[in-house]
């Protein structure tokens, strides 16, 4: 557990990804570039900018999502967040982050990257930065009860075909997309 590790693993996963087009093979090459610059690049330290781990939770049917109501964002968007020093890999920081802001301790990750994001954001840095956003397959086990974390506003599941109207459809709507996929 260590930056090495957190480092070494956002690289293989981003050098797994099976990308669908060419926008996300251009962000794949770019978050490449940016972490063999960057050796620290996946702890929020790094300043200029960091990778973050995020999950789309969905039920085991994959007919809801599971979205959090972000106090910063004010947005209902994917569970996830920074990744810690105690993280073994990216993959733990994104179950990891699931699990506690759901409350639910047994999820099921899909180790494969699904999608990758990036975007401005001023988070608990308190300046201006850019996360870096690995995203993953999460799956709930039926009946999963679900407790809303101090990090969050409000957490619900929401039907898929009928999200929120101030969620990240677009986001949401793809990621759900590269989830039936598989």
């Amino acid at each position: 557990m260590s930056a090495e590790s957190l480092h070494r693993t956002a690289t293989a996963a981003l050098e797994g990804w099976k990308t669908l087009d060419e926008n996300d093979e251009s962000l794949r090459h770019t978050m490449l570039a940016f972490l063999a610059s960057a050796p620290l690049g996946c702890l929020r330290e790094h300043v200029p900018g960091h990778i973050t781990a995020s999950s789309l939770v969905l039920d085991e049917g994959g007919c809801h999502v599971l979205l959090t109501l972000h106090p910063r964002v004010g947005r209902w968007i994917q569970l996830g967040g920074h990744c810690e020093p105690s993280d073994e890999t990216v993959v733990d920081a994104a179950l990891r982050e699931a699990c506690e802001e759901s409350g639910i301790p047994d999820l099921r990750i899909d180790p494969d990257l699904l999608s990758a994001h990036t975007h401005p954001i001023t988070c608990s840095l308190g300046q201006p930065t850019r996360h870096l956003d690995l995203r993953f397959l999460v799956r709930a086990r039926p009946g999963a009860h679900i407790v809303r974390s101090s990090e969050s506003t409000d957490l619900r599941w929401w039907p898929v075909d009928a999200l929120p109207p101030n969620a990240e459809k677009s986001t949401i709507d793809q990621l759900v997309h590269l989830a039936g996929l598989r």
